[in-house]
């Protein structure tokens, strides 16, 4: 309302940052640093002076992709009677958006490498920001910054109203009289995510390895969250964004000399999202011992007790200690450091008729104590490195999708040069076909290699020459493979259509 105080609240007194996993991308996908889909529950505490009668509160420094319907205000004396998130903020280009039919300060210099001479004259912006910069001087029209020898740039007089240096929350409010009130303030923000990390250490020697995972927090919003109480959330959590089908607005000004076959118009804000789900569910809490990371110089701290928590059917993992969720920036905290988790090494194949080609390496374990395992692993990308002569090797990089506790591990590594798989057709007749399965292993040492018999429709295995056990439904043949050695399966697949 018009004569109504503003009151300006600066920043936070304190901060909390849980991130959620981006709904549309797989746990065993890398995040797109350049396009982050995923979003976080902000929740800042705040001391506001609150004058008596109406007032605007003015949150300053909130998430630059706070999502404004989801923003919960508490601790005001009379609650809240309209919310707006303020404005644009202040860049180059919202600038120029904004200085659209009034006039600003041509500077041009003429000659090449700026030692020519230098002009000012007034001007007013005629276009939008996309595409060329059309300028109205007193000559005339005329696109700026077109070479021609000549280097232009804009000059504002003032800042248009409306921009502002940092994302703002403004909210009005009543209250009988003058007080100062402890204020918690939540929402939910656009353009987070994570991811954890793998680093595996194999040794072939005792069939053991040690496994270390980073939790990797990302942020493309223009806000810090310095010292934040910060929490990942694991599992997926559907949520529909009306900003999925948006394209990824830049904030840099970037002009062509050429137009294109449109009115030219100021920009035009994109249509709000749809309400975002309540945050309201059980928890139930389990100890688990990780290492924290404080800051981004990798300064590593003692292992500190930390609690992983369920949160619904998903997974909550509190980083110990205050870290700063840092803007447009990505950081690592540890998680787990595990010694000694027994792993199996695996090449498999699905067998065709017809097949010919390497085997895919596969690392199986099972998630449980005598393991060496027994946590809660969240899904991501893998890397394993085993020892060679002095040095450690990368020998595959994969990834895995969410595991709790007891359940079987897998993780996919790629295919195998020195392992190659072969089915040929031996024999024919009526409603029958003979197949050969071979596998050639080029190492020099032994291995387990599994193979999934695929069967179409109506089909069945008969006659093989060896017993196969079923997995996943799918006859299995599973076979060690001596160094340097061959392993041969022979069936017959019946058809009776």
């Amino acid at each position: 309302m018009a004569g109504e105080p503003t009151v300006l609240s600066a920043g936070p007194d304190a901060v909390g940052v849980t991130i959620y996993r981006a709904p549309d991308r797989d746990a065993d996908t890398a995040m797109n640093l350049n396009w982050l889909e995923g979003y976080a529950l902000i929740t800042e505490t705040r001391t506001v002076d609150i004058p008596a009668g109406g007032a605007t509160i003015r949150f300053e420094g909130v998430a630059g992709g706070i999502l404004p319907e989801s923003a919960l205000v508490a601790g005001l004396p009379s609650g809240v009677r309209e919310k707006n998130l303020d404005a644009e903020l202040l860049s180059a280009r919202n600038l120029y958006a904004r200085a659209y039919g009034r006039p600003v300060i041509l500077r041009r210099q003429r000659g090449k490498d700026g030692k020519g001479t230098l002009t000012e004259e007034r001007a007013v912006i005629r276009s939008a920001p996309d595409g060329a910069a059309i300028v109205q001087t007193r000559d005339g029209f005329e696109i700026a910054d077109c070479g021609r020898g000549i280097s232009d740039a804009l000059v504002y007089t003032e800042v248009p109203e409306g921009l502002s240096a940092k994302p703002t929350l403004s909210v009005r409010t009543e209250s009988t009289a003058a007080r100062r009130a402890t204020i918690t303030l939540s929402y939910l923000a656009w353009g987070f995510d994570w991811q954890t990390n793998y680093v595996v250490r194999l040794n072939p020697a005792t069939g053991k390895a040690d496994v270390m995972a980073w939790v990797t927090l990302a942020s493309s919003d223009p806000t810090s969250f310095v010292d934040a109480g910060t929490a990942v959330v694991g599992g997926k959590l559907d949520r529909e964004d009306a900003r999925e089908d948006q394209q990824e607005q830049d904030d840099d000004l970037v002009l062509h000399c050429y137009l294109r076959p449109q009115v030219p118009a100021p920009m035009v804000a994109p249509p709000p999202p749809p309400p975002a789900p309540a945050p309201v569910m059980m928890m139930e809490a389990a100890d688990i011992v990780v290492t924290a990371q404080r800051r981004a110089d990798i300064m590593q701290a003692a292992p500190i007790k930390v609690t992983e928590e369920g949160l619904g059917d998903l997974k909550l993992y509190r980083v110990p200690i205050p870290t700063t969720v840092a803007a447009n920036a990505q950081k690592q905290v540890a998680m787990h450091e595990l010694k000694a988790v027994k792993f199996k090494t695996w090449h498999t194949a699905d067998l065709w008729p017809s097949m010919d080609g390497n085997a895919v390496i596969k690392l199986r374990t099972r998630n449980r104590k005598e393991d060496g395992l027994g946590v809660a692993l969240p899904g991501g990308p893998v890397a394993v490195f085993e020892p060679h002569g002095g040095d450690l090797l990368l020998v595959g990089q994969g990834g895995m999708r969410d595991y709790a506790v007891d359940e079987d591990v897998e993780v996919t590594l790629g295919t195998s040069p020195q392992v190659h798989v072969a089915v040929t057709e031996t024999g024919s007749g009526k409603n029958w076909t003979d197949y050969e399965a071979k596998v050639s292993n080029a190492n020099p040492w032994s291995l387990t290699f599994e193979g999934n018999v695929r069967l179409g429709d109506g089909e069945k295995l008969e006659r093989p020459s060896t017993r196969l056990t079923r997995k996943f439904g799918r006859p299995t043949w599973t076979v060690s493979v001596p160094a340097e050695g061959k392993a041969t399966l022979r069936y017959r697949v019946t058809d009776p259509n």
